[in-house]
């Protein structure tokens, strides 16, 4: 059931902004000045990734159009979760009830989306209706090398930016965010291969910087050589690596679009004749890299350190997912009669 909509402060535009410490400063005393204050906004909003902030501000939107109110209480909380129990997915109900609480703890109201009710109403809502995370499948090298060679097949500045755009996000684990921000700025050539420094990401938001070796291939699959000569025949000597391409073939001044990297790879998995190119997105390279170099006998903290992962479950999970017809009690099952 819907509630009204009544007049109510809006969401800030940074949702996680932290407006009563800007109170406490505007009151601290007559050295502070207004420069200090929009200094201390900025700090606020940077300690929260900008991807972070937009899923905020579109769950607090969402709420609003439903017929929420802000500050709000715990018995809208829990009419808005019954509203959407079964047409949305529980997990994103999860995001929007943290962005809910979030609002709440910054703007120095009550935070009634973290009531023990309200927890176990969305505890209920995940046991009724949750289902199994969808994920992208892996690309495993071996069909990302007939998707090299039929790039290669393609005398296009478009297809040699893909083919190199594909290889260093496989064999470099980047997340499509990243790809998209590297630079030549970024790059550093050496003998064995290519060292890239990544300045900022998902997992080094206090950007220490990420630094990802690049080795060498062989003629036919090389990712080092394959950038090297995206750079050459686009005429790129800084800025950002990879970046559209118009109708007319000349190359933007800016970077290409993070969802670009899903679009280049679902046409360049077509063109191979890949059967499951639904199945793929961006994090198909990332998934690739890891299980692929583990069935080539990498070892999990090497794969870890390339991915960039922080934590050990996740690699342990691609490991897994490597090894499922290989580690596996059945198989010592079916081919036991090998053994005769």
């Amino acid at each position: 059931m819907k509630t009204a909509l009544h007049p109510a402060p809006q969401p800030p535009e940074h949702p996680n902004e932290d407006r009563g410490s800007s109170l406490t400063l505007r009151t601290a005393g007559t050295s502070l000045n207004a420069e200090l204050i929009r200094q201390h906004q900025q700090l606020l909003a940077a300690a929260t990734s900008d991807n972070t902030r937009r899923a905020y501000r579109s769950s607090i939107s969402h709420f609003l159009a439903w017929g929420g109110r802000l500050p709000s209480d715990e018995s809208m909380i829990i009419r808005y979760l019954l509203a959407y129990a079964e047409s949305l997915n529980p997990r994103t109900l999860a995001l929007r009830l943290t962005a809910l609480s979030q609002w709440h703890l910054h703007q120095g109201f009550p935070n009634p989306a973290a009531t023990p009710t309200v927890r176990k109403t969305l505890s209920g809502i995940l046991r009724t209706y949750g289902k199994p995370k969808a994920k992208a499948k892996a690309l495993p090298i071996e069909d990302l090398e007939l998707i090299v060679s039929a790039l290669a097949g393609q005398p296009t500045l478009s297809a040699t930016r893909d083919s190199a755009l594909l290889q260093i996000g496989f064999f470099g684990a980047y997340r499509r965010s990243e790809l998209v921000q590297l630079t030549v700025e970024n790059l550093v050539w050496e003998r064995e291969g290519l060292i890239i420094t990544l300045p900022r990401s998902k997992t080094d938001q206090d950007g220490q910087g990420i630094v990802k070796a690049i080795p060498h291939g062989d003629d036919s699959f090389c990712p080092v050589n394959a950038l090297k000569r995206w750079l050459q025949e686009a005429g790129i000597e800084s800025g950002p690596l990879f970046r559209p391409i118009n109708k007319a073939g000349i190359v933007s001044a800016l970077a290409l679009h993070p969802a670009s990297v899903n679009d280049i790879l679902e046409r360049s998995a077509r063109l191979a004749g890949l059967d499951y190119v639904p199945m793929l997105s961006a994090h198909s390279l990332r998934r690739g890299m890891a299980t692929s170099a583990y069935r080539a006998g990498a070892s999990p903290r090497d794969i870890k350190r390339q991915g960039g992962w922080r934590h050990d479950g996740t690699v342990q999970g691609y490991i897994e997912e490597a090894g499922q017809f290989v580690e596996n009690a059945a198989v010592a099952l079916l081919r036991r009669n090998r053994k005769k």
